[in-house]
C-alpha cells in the first residue's frame, strides 16, 4: 500500500468549557495539521494522488481556521465545536472537510488526518 502526507499549519485560540484545569481559560496554539492519503494502485504517472492537490485541499481548510476564536467558528448558524473544540474535535472536522473536497482519483483515500497543539501532543481522526 502506498501512502502519501502533506502539512499545513493554522494559529488559533480557544478554551474547553467542560474542562477544569488551565485549557478552560482562553489561550492559543500555533497547530499543524498533516494528511494521510493511501491506496493500492498509481496513476499513469506513477503518482497516488499529486502532492499539490492534497496540499491545496488542506491549505484551504486550514485557511478557514487560522486567526479565528474556535469557539465562535460556525457553519450554518451552528457552532461547530459545540464550545469545546479539542484537538481531537479539531482534527475530525478537518477530516470531514477534506474528504468532501479531495477528488476521487483512482482508489487514494484520505484516511487520517492528525492535529499537533504543540510538536509532542497531537490527536489523530482516521478511517
Amino acid at each position: 500500500m502506498y501512502e502519501i502526507c502533506v502539512e499545513s499549519e493554522f494559529a488559533a485560540a480557544h478554551f474547553l468549557a467542560d474542562f477544569h484545569g488551565k485549557c478552560e481559560n482562553l489561550h492559543g496554539h500555533n497547530y499543524k495539521v498533516k494528511a494521510y492519503v493511501r491506496g493500492d494502485d498509481l496513476d499513469d504517472g506513477g503518482m497516488l494522488m499529486d502532492f499539490g492537490i492534497l496540499k491545496a485541499a488542506l491549505n484551504e481548510v486550514c485557511k478557514g481556521l487560522d486567526h479565528t476564536h474556535l469557539n465562535e467558528v460556525k457553519e450554518n448558524g451552528i457552532t461547530v465545536f459545540n464550545n469545546n473544540p479539542s484537538a481531537e474535535r479539531i482534527a475530525f472536522y478537518i477530516f470531514s472537510r477534506l474528504k468532501k473536497t479531495l477528488p476521487r482519483t483512482g482508489g487514494a483515500q484520505l484516511y487520517a488526518v492528525d492535529v499537533f497543539e504543540t510538536p509532542k501532543n497531537r490527536a489523530r481522526y482516521s478511517m
